[in-house]
């Protein structure tokens, strides 16, 4: 199995399948957070289409793919956080209560979606669902316990098609118990970002090189420690 482990700071990171390296190594976390390839069509908007543009990078790098989530880890951690797409949520409820004893499907509210419907509601929501057993329950003061945020999509200064808001990330890091999460698609390296602010330790796996090198461009932004890297 190649992979390339690059440890920055508190985060420990791997550019790799995320499949190979979690049947490969023994990982050791507490939480999984992540924001997998959502299983969506990426086809159609008429006219609006042109404009479109993440839409096309979103198909161009597999992101509407979705994700074999039995080949997850789920049941090492205490709790589990999974982004999905609307149509996904039957599915990814059945598996998280093979493992888990509860869930909350939580929301993000955009303020501000995309002006379209296709025959559909807006694109306003998206849904995040915060599983867990006992000992791994969300925490955080009852301001902090919401079971939505909303904050608007805003223009991202990373080039990833689907990468979430530092403030969504950090409403979910603040609610998760434990003191390493785990992203096993990692992407441009949000979750970890909101991680390693919170005081947390970090383990990101992604395989796509370009979005790799963004999230390690981040982490060393936010890091004066020496890195080492080796493959």
């Amino acid at each position: 199995m190649l992979l390339t482990e690059t440890i920055i700071g508190n985060a420990t990171l791997y550019l790799a399948d995320c499949y190979q390296v979690l049947q490969a190594a023994d990982l050791h976390f507490d939480a999984i957070v992540t924001d997998p390839p959502y299983d969506f069509q990426t086809s159609g908007g008429g006219i609006f289409r042109r404009n479109r543009t993440v839409m096309d990078q979103i198909a161009e790098h597999g992101l509407d793919q979705g994700f074999d989530m039995q080949a997850l880890p789920i049941n090492r951690g205490k709790s589990a956080v999974f982004f999905c797409h609307n149509d996904q949520l039957p599915d990814l409820l059945a598996v998280l209560r093979e493992t888990f004893e509860q869930f909350a499907v939580c929301q993000w509210h955009k303020s501000n979606p995309m002006p379209v419907a296709n025959k559909h509601y807006k694109p306003d929501t998206e849904f995040y669902v915060h599983a867990w057993r006992r000992g791994g329950h969300p925490i955080g003061e009852l301001r902090d316990l919401g079971r939505y945020i909303v904050t608007p999509v805003g223009k991202s200064d990373f080039d990833h098609p689907t990468v979430k808001p530092l403030a969504v990330m950090a409403k979910i890091i603040k609610n998760v118990q434990g003191h390493t999460i785990l992203d096993p698609f990692m992407g441009s390296g949000s979750t970890g970002i909101a991680a390693v602010r919170a005081g947390k330790n970090f383990i990101g796996i992604e395989k796509n090189p370009a979005f790799f090198d963004i999230a390690v461009n981040r982490f060393m932004s936010i890091n004066r420690e020496p890195m080492m890297a080796f493959s």
